[in-house]
């Protein structure tokens, strides 16, 4: 599933393709996948160009040279964008496409059809209306204090609620609470200052790593909890060695927290 950071890095890639060409006409393979009626979204994007964008969570948002016209994509569980020219045949799943007057194409892959496209007229008054926090990366400490000592749950799926901060999917919450010696189930409305601060730290860590990392989970510094769940692992790698907490070497435990699985080390991360 594109969490942040794989939303982040279509964001950039988007950018780096699509920016400053007027759109032709689109293409929608299924009206499902889209939050705004197909006429209304072809009339407002004609001759249109994409000029920027903003990222909150794993909502991207296209703004472009007309303000009230911006683009909202959600990447769902399999999302994905391919740009590429009109004269090649169509990328697999691409079930929408814009169509720029310079013969380019920008493909919004949908393999699983949970993605969405639609328009808004104002970023701040949907992410208000849909009750979306400040993104994970933006959202300043005490603003996260006050939303973590609001709520009696267990802290992990407080971190995963987006209406706390936008962005964390569950294995980064694993690995922000690693990061920052905090169980998974220890109360959110409990947690110290000195817990709140390394939670705020080790999320930008996380997030910042596997931005760098381009989210290629198996190039993260051995120091993160994220290998014992065997991602992109190598067959001449020790798998066994992943068991094991990479601080202290005791054996990593999986236990369900708010029904999401998690995993974490029982000698660092101690349920107080």
């Amino acid at each position: 599933m594109p969490e942040l950071p794989e939303v982040e890095m279509r964001r950039l890639y988007l950018e780096a393709t699509s920016f400053d060409q007027p759109i032709d006409s689109i293409t929608v393979e299924d009206s499902k996948l889209l939050t705004t009626d197909f006429s209304t979204l072809q009339e407002s994007l004609y001759n249109r160009r994409f000029l920027g964008t903003k990222r909150v969570g794993k909502n991207l948002f296209i703004y472009t040279d007309d303000p009230a016209v911006i683009v909202r994509m959600h990447f769902g569980m399999t999302g994905d964008l391919v740009y590429y020219h009109s004269s090649i045949d169509r990328p697999k799943h691409a079930r929408i496409v814009f169509y720029f007057k310079n013969g380019f194409c920008l493909g919004f892959v949908c393999p699983r059809k949970f993605e969405r496209v639609g328009l808004v007229a104002d970023v701040d008054a949907y992410l208000k209306l849909k009750k979306i926090a400040p993104d994970a990366l933006s959202i300043d400490i005490g603003t996260l204090s006050e939303k973590l000592k609001k709520r009696r749950s267990p802290i992990k799926p407080v971190l995963l609620d987006q209406a706390t901060t936008a962005g964390l999917g569950n294995w980064i919450v694993d690995e922000v609470l690693f990061q920052a010696n905090v169980h998974p189930s220890s109360s959110s409305a409990d947690l110290s200052v000195t817990q709140i601060e390394a939670i705020h730290d080790a999320i930008h860590l996380v997030l910042k790593t596997a931005i760098s990392k381009e989210a290629n989970y198996r190039d993260f510094p051995n120091s993160f909890l994220i290998h014992a769940r065997q991602w992109d692992t190598s067959p001449y790698e020790d798998l066994e060695a992943h068991k094991y907490c990479p601080r202290c070497g005791t054996a990593i435990q999986i236990i369900e927290v708010g029904g999401r699985t998690t995993y974490f080390c029982p000698k660092e991360q101690v349920l107080i």
